[in-house]
Parts: C-alpha cells; sequence; structure tokens
C-alpha cells in the first residue's frame, strides 16, 4: 500500500504556490520524470508541475475515470498535463493508466499502479481543503 499526500512548492513560472501529489513522500513529478527518463522519452525531465494553488480543487483527485494528477510545468493544465485513471477497489484507491494525451504513442503501462489507503486519502485530500 502506498501513501498519498501533497506537497507545496513555489511555481517557478508564476511564483505562488502550487500543489503536487506525493506517493510515499516523493513528488509524483519526481516519479514520472525518472519513468520517462528511464524509457527515454524525449522530452524527460521538468515538463510535469503541480497546480497553481487558486486553481487546486480536491474534487480534481476524488475517484472518476480520467483524472488530471500533474499539470503542465508552466502552470496550465492544458499543455503538458499527466493524466491517470482513479479508482475505487473497496477500502483501496487505485491510481493507474497513466497516459499523456499530447504523446498517445506513449507506453505507461511500467508506471504505477498507486494504492492507497481509502481513510488515508480522503484524510489527505480533506487536508487540501
Amino acid at each position: 500500500m502506498n501513501e498519498f499526500g501533497f506537497a507545496v512548492e513555489t511555481h517557478d513560472v508564476w511564483s505562488c504556490d502550487a500543489i503536487v501529489p506525493l506517493v510515499d513522500g516523493t513528488p509524483l513529478t519526481d516519479l514520472i520524470d525518472a519513468f520517462e527518463a528511464r524509457a527515454t522519452m524525449k522530452p524527460a525531465g521538468e515538463m510535469y508541475g503541480g497546480f497553481i494553488a487558486d486553481v487546486r480543487d480536491a474534487d480534481s483527485f476524488r475517484p472518476g475515470k480520467s483524472r488530471i494528477v500533474l499539470a503542465c510545468s508552466c502552470g496550465d493544465t492544458g499543455c503538458w498535463p499527466l493524466l491517470a485513471d482513479i479508482g475505487v477497489d473497496g477500502d483501496t484507491i487505485v491510481w493507474d493508466g497513466f497516459r499523456q494525451p499530447r504523446r498517445k504513442d506513449r507506453d505507461y503501462s511500467g508506471f504505477g499502479p498507486f494504492r492507497f489507503d481509502r481513510a488515508q486519502y480522503g484524510k489527505a485530500l480533506s487536508e487540501l481543503g
């Protein structure tokens, strides 16, 4: 079981707060950058970023077929987003089916799935606001 949380970072472009999902204490941005680098995907690294604080919304991370889990490093969720399927399996929230809609030929099948305790996940969402 993975642990879920959020980090609040200063956005590089806008100098405001941005939130980044954490998996086992590691920013999802770091995890996906490392995966893409190992898979020699170009461009790889530093293409993803968190959500700018004024557009963060806990509903973005609630279970639903397809959700944007990372924005582009520029802060725009439509520019270079990372999508995942967020589902429920009993007392577990599952993130799987990662994909990059701008590069449909990329294979993310080796990334995830991440499984989170539903109660711990819900607590992290409620703390987000």
